[in-house]
């Protein structure tokens, strides 16, 4: 096997997505191109390590299957990190639990580290709903809110600020040059939906290591459950309200300027076409236009409150984060 050796990194934190789990292990360990190995680290939950570690503990003849208990405080952050020190391979890449890889996923993940400036890759999200369907009024532009690739982003194999954090990959050697994802900044199990840990990281490996390339190549596809309870406009409200928090953290950490730099083009060129093509769609009577527009706008809008209250709790400093360093396993 030509190119680096990629260990693939699983968090999970409720027996409730078990199915989902086995599923995502499933897909790793039907890639065209082999994962060197699968790293399953179980956030504070010891009962689910255990069921785990029963249910993959003899080798069956796929990609070998080892299962952590997260080693730093509760959270998708922390749990990243302990599946990042644990790993051997050369590429670390990154899977939620409640999402299966397509066949060819770490392959075009491996062929874009032939350039050895590309320090992270990241690839496509479809979602899979519940009701077999999207529903008619959530805009495709807010598919971030369901951690899916949004109406936006570039298409292609093409450089990016950052990458998406449920379908990713990075270097290991990134980890060294710019610490590990930030804790509190991320997902608590079934807290508040906050995100932009890998936001966050993307901006300050690029600051550490300005020759950096990062890329996302969208034939890199995963597909992501979405269950029926995000299907409803009350969790697209806390979602993106917890969004907005999130980018405040950020832009903190990083500054306005680069926190919030493809944030400006999304809002003032994506969305207004969003609207507009619902208002469109409105007027030829065509199922759920005014609703994706109204859900734009209502998505702004709670976005900027987000983002405001947040900054006034960071200057306050009642909101804290911090980055820690990394220290990845020998290879063997």
């Amino acid at each position: 096997m030509s190119g680096p050796g990629i260990s693939v990194v699983i968090c999970a934190y409720t027996e409730d997505r078990w199915e989902d789990i086995l599923a995502a292990v499933s897909s790793v360990r039907a890639q065209s191109r082999p994962a060197l190995e699968t790293l399953l680290v179980v956030d504070h939950n010891e009962p689910l390590r255990e069921r785990l570690a029963k249910e993959y503990k003899e080798p069956d003849g796929g990609t070998a299957v080892r299962v952590l208990a997260n080693a730093g405080p509760r959270g998708l952050s922390a749990g990243r990190n302990t599946g990042i020190a644990a790993a051997r391979g050369e590429v670390v890449a990154f899977l939620d639990d409640d999402a299966v890889a397509e066949r060819d996923w770490l392959l075009h993940f491996a062929e874009a580290y032939a350039d050895p400036r590309v320090m992270a890759v990241g690839g496509r999200t479809e979602p899979v709903w519940a009701s077999r369907r999207r529903p008619a009024w959530f805009p495709e532009e807010f598919d971030w809110v369901v951690g899916c690739t949004y109406r936006g982003l570039p298409r292609g194999r093409v450089r990016v600020r950052n990458v998406l954090g449920g379908n990713a990959s990075f270097r290991r050697s990134a980890f060294d040059a710019a610490g590990g994802f930030a804790t509190g900044i991320g997902r608590d199990g079934d807290k508040r939906p906050l995100g932009c840990e890998e936001t966050e990281l993307c901006i300050r490996l690029s600051r550490a290591r300005p020759d950096a390339v990062l890329l996302i190549d969208d034939r890199a596809v995963i597909h992501h459950r979405v269950p029926e309870a995000r299907e409803h406009f009350r969790y697209f409200r806390t979602r993106t309200y917890a969004e907005g928090l999130s980018k405040a953290l950020v832009a903190r950490s990083v500054g306005a300027d680069k926190g919030l730099e493809s944030e400006r083009r999304y809002a003032t060129r994506v969305l207004p076409a969003g609207v507009a093509r619902g208002l469109r769609d409105a007027l030829l009577a065509r199922p759920g236009g005014a609703g994706r527009a109204g859900a734009i706008v209502a998505g702004v809008l709670t976005a900027a409150g987000g983002y405001v209250v947040g900054s006034v709790r960071a200057r306050r400093g009642g909101t804290t984060f911090s980055v820690p360093e990394v220290e990845v396993a020998a290879r063997e």
